[in-house]
């Protein structure tokens, strides 16, 4: 590559960080990562009454949790700057008004209900919806309508033609002329609509590469008109295939909770096993499943991502999560694990050394944050309820002589960890002549109320000396 990338990702802030966003952020992330280019933010806010403080946020939010970081936009000012799209808006009358002069674009009168009326009359002498297209009524109009504001419409070529494009995933694509009408760029309050801003954006923030959607396939064509027209060279386009939710439809905000990318913050996924799921959806490694962003960005091109919409797979996302939770060092699992023991009332706080402990305890098990904490929950308490049937199996007569022994044996360490812990129970079993079931399960069913938990010493620890002294004094006086 003669030079290095600039690759941006320009979302309109409208809630959420969408997972389809989320992906296209990546892929092109991890495409400027890959040939050491520079990874652009821009925030296309032109919907006024969605695109608001908080909805910025929740973009920039989640970016930042995925580890997807910019080189260039908000709170990273550039030379492209500024990188909303209202503070542009002088740079979008600029080249209209270029346009214009060099009769390229024209102003058109025509009112909202007009081109309303003439829509609803072409759709009905020909039974096709969608398929109107704008006549050119204002295309050569002289006159200026008292009283009436314009918008500004680029002026496709009349006669025919047609425009192409070689797309990095899909190949070459074609459209003629006569499939393209006068299309709005400019609105009257000065607000450019998606073809004209990104456009004007690209070209003024030396863009190389648009990555997005493959939605937007139909907008590239127009965008190709202008840039011809204009002079300008175009960047390169790649377009990502669709994702779809798990009933095969089109993932969307409102149908699809699991369309928001920070919705599996709070569900308790992790930040690596979300990223490796979504580029997964539409890009592929032979048959590599468990990648980490190190190989993302030493593997990723165009040449493999897909033409066929990825689907969204819940049980997949767990799984890597699962295998995320083992594979990440026990001290960054913990770094966030204490959130979700403070959102069910546990007093813990980030850095607590128990927190490694519980990771190690349970990330063969647990599935996710959120799972974890509930597992470990009952180590955090004061006391435990014993379940039913496993205290009628377990604590009994016959196992109460061995939890007298464990108790003492244990009481006298002078470190209370693991290995001693598991010493102990091991040494009661030989003296008694039984099992080490037999004396490691009714412990087990005093310390945590059940028959399921991580190995006998490892449960002790992680409930601690006190704790666990003080459980098995009750599970003793129970028996009685």
């Amino acid at each position: 590559m003669a030079s290095a990338p600039r690759v941006r990702f320009a979302p309109s802030p409208t809630g959420y960080l969408h997972i389809g966003g989320a992906r296209t952020a990546l892929f092109n992330y991890l495409y400027a990562k890959r040939h050491g280019g520079v990874f652009i933010l821009r925030i296309e806010d032109t919907d006024q009454e969605r695109s608001t403080p908080e909805s910025v946020k929740a973009i920039l939010d989640g970016l930042t949790w995925l580890g997807i970081d910019w080189d260039e936009g908000p709170g990273k000012e550039g030379p492209a700057a500024p990188y909303f799209q209202t503070q542009r808006l002088e740079l979008y009358k600029q080249y209209a008004d270029q346009l214009i002069a060099e009769g390229k674009a024209y102003r058109c009168y025509c009112t909202r209900e007009e081109i309303d009326a003439r829509r609803a009359a072409v759709e009905k002498a020909t039974g096709k919806p969608g398929t109107y297209k704008y006549e050119g009524t204002c295309r050569d109009r002289k006159d200026v309508p008292e009283g009436r504001s314009a918008v500004i419409r680029f002026k496709m070529p009349s006669q025919e033609g047609e425009v192409t494009f070689n797309d990095k995933a899909l190949g070459p694509i074609t459209k003629a002329y006569s499939d393209l009408d006068d299309w709005v760029m400019l609105r009257a309050d000065g607000i450019p609509l998606y073809n004209y801003g990104c456009v004007i954006d690209d070209h003024t923030m030396d863009i190389t590469l648009v990555g997005r959607g493959q939605e937007h396939v139909n907008s590239t064509f127009p965008q190709l008109m202008l840039y011809q027209a204009l002079g300008w060279k175009p960047p390169e386009f790649a377009h990502f295939p669709l994702i779809l939710g798990p009933d095969r439809e089109k993932l969307s905000k409102r149908k699809h909770p699991e369309a928001d990318v920070m919705l599996h913050k709070r569900n308790g996924i992790l930040p690596e096993a979300l990223l490796n799921f979504v580029v997964r959806l539409g890009w592929s490694h032979g048959n590599d499943e468990v990648i980490s962003r190190e190989q993302m960005v030493e593997w990723f091109d165009f040449d493999h991502v897909g033409t066929t919409s990825g689907v969204w797979n819940p049980e997949k996302l767990l799984w890597l999560n699962q295998q995320w939770l083992k594979l990440l060092a026990p001290a960054v699992v913990a770094s966030t694990l204490a959130d979700f023991l403070v959102a069910k009332g546990v007093q813990i706080k980030a850095g607590d050394p128990r927190l490694e402990r519980v990771v190690m305890a349970f990330r063969e098990r647990a599935k996710t944050q959120q799972e974890m904490a509930d597992m470990a929950l009952k180590y955090f308490q004061h006391g435990v309820t014993l379940e039913e049937k496993a205290t009628a199996k377990h604590l009994t007569a016959e196992s109460k002589p061995l939890l007298v022994q464990v108790r003492e044996q244990a009481a006298a360490l002078a470190q209370w960890n693991a290995a001693a812990l598991d010493e102990v129970v091991k040494k009661v079993s030989e003296q008694a002549a039984v099992g080490m079931g037999k004396v490691a399960q009714p412990v087990r069913v005093a310390v945590t109320g059940g028959t399921v938990s991580p190995g006998i010493g490892e449960t002790l620890e992680l409930l601690g000396r006190e704790e666990s002294l003080h459980r098995l004094d009750a599970a003793l006086a129970r028996i009685g």
